[in-house]
């Protein structure tokens, strides 16, 4: 598939679909009988739309069960955005609340799970059945993929990983770093190459690797070399860009709002751009090995655009690095780069 096709896909097939998933589960979320969940989960909707519109481009991979995809990528990151704000806006720091409340995320994929209540711990209860809702729409979704199943292990282990960090990084200040440190201790020594610990935490914070594989089960057409080599290319490699650049960009937010940011782990800003770009390289390469390379290379590029084209860039003086990343990124990641510059101007994105 052309890049030109793929991008018509993705603007024209799945940005309205997404769209009008959105809607619905926005028309539920503002009927919330309880203030704060209602806040909440309108906050999630409304200001990290992108997230949803971003994960939807692997509907684009795949004519198939698109819909379905869709769907299922659109239920699993606006549960994802909800209970981060749950977790970072709340005032609460109890781990084990965190813990009971990610529940909704495994349960998501698993089809025929049954939820419990997974605001037991928490001081905010009654959200009218849209959290419940949220993982019945995904697990309803991924049961109609003709080939979720063999994937579902892998899934949710990348999902474990996930909703473990979204634990360990909100919990009491004082805890956070020792916590994170001491959970990801034994995964840094099994990876192939040499990581700071910071950088795999933003690995398990992204949810892209989980939407690829719901992607091969749209296909349906994979084998286990195929599985293995996305899974390897996409966590920690593709994982690890998306959310280093997330935090890139959000370095002087999270200094006003007193929260951990991965990227101010590094040295100095320096040390950063260089790491951000051995990650760039890292999954460059890897994509480029995997079946339809063109796809998820335009995938790397695409995180690239959309995150660098942040107005947050300009406003923190981060331009030399972008300028290094979009130029180690290729021509067509600054092709998008302009296109992502230009939906945000129109209010696209």
């Amino acid at each position: 598939m052309s890049r030109l096709a793929l991008m018509g896909r993705f603007l024209f097939l799945a940005f309205p679909e997404v769209a009008r998933e959105l809607k619905n589960w926005r028309l539920m979320a503002s009927r919330c009988p309880e203030p704060h969940l209602r806040r909440m989960a309108l906050a999630s909707i409304g200001k990290k739309a992108f997230h949803c519109q971003g994960g939807s481009v692997f509907s684009a991979w795949t004519g198939n069960h698109r819909r379905e995809l869709v769907r299922a990528i659109v239920a699993l990151q606006t549960i994802s955005d909800y209970l981060d704000n749950l977790c970072d806006r709340a005032g609460v720091q109890d781990g084990e609340a965190f813990h009971r409340l990610h529940r909704a995320f495994m349960d998501a994929l698993s089809p025929g799970v049954s939820g419990g209540d997974y605001y037991a711990l928490y001081p905010y209860r009654e959200d009218g059945g849209y959290l419940r809702e949220l993982v019945r729409s995904c697990q309803q979704a991924l049961a109609r993929l003709p080939a979720y199943g063999p994937l579902r292990e892998k899934a949710c282990r990348l999902a474990e990983l996930y909703c473990l960090l979204q634990v360990y990084k909100h919990i009491e200040w004082s805890q956070r770093v020792k916590s994170l440190k001491s959970w990801l201790g034994p995964l840094l020594e099994s990876m192939p190459e040499k990581l700071y610990w910071w950088e795999l935490a933003a690995a398990t914070g992204s949810t892209i690797g989980i939407f690829a594989l719901f992607a091969l089960a749209a296909r349906g057409d994979y084998n286990s070399d195929e599985v293995e080599k996305v899974t390897a290319a996409y966590f920690p490699w593709i994982c690890g860009l998306h959310i280093l650049l997330d935090y890139f960009i959000d370095q002087q937010e999270d200094v006003e709002g007193g929260d951990l940011n991965f990227v101010a782990c590094y040295r100095d800003g320096r040390q950063a751009a260089e790491r951000l770009k051995y990650f760039l390289d890292r999954s460059l390469a890897l994509a480029a090995e995997l079946p339809d390379p063109h796809f998820h290379i335009t995938v790397v590029q695409g995180l690239l655009a959309m995150y660098l084209s942040d107005d947050k860039v300009d406003g923190q003086g981060l331009q030399p690095t972008r300028h290094l990343l979009l130029e180690s990124g290729g021509p067509a990641a600054r092709r998008l780069y302009s296109l992502c510059a230009f939906l945000r101007k129109v209010g696209i994105v």
